[in-house]
């Protein structure tokens, strides 16, 4: 457990509805900008396709855990 804290410090820091979603918006936008400058790096060079779109999906797959731990911690089903 101590291991998911380390990567995702603000998905167990939730303690009410609205830091939930808020935590979930906040996952959200970093997937959503993140993804749109590695859509304009990819545009640009070419070349670099198949990294950049490696690294698009390891964020996208960082911030869908993120928002997953966010709600179990809300749920309290993680602690």
């Amino acid at each position: 457990m101590e291991l998911l804290k380390k990567f995702w410090p603000q998905a167990f820091k939730v303690d009410s509805l609205a830091n939930t979603i808020i935590t979930c918006i906040i996952y959200a936008v970093i997937d959503v900008v993140l993804g749109f400058v590695i859509g304009l790096v990819a545009k640009i060079l070419p070349i670099l396709g198949i990294i950049t779109g490696a690294i698009g999906g390891l964020i996208g797959l960082y911030c869908l855990v993120g928002i997953v731990l966010a709600i179990l911690v809300f749920l309290k089903v993680l602690k």
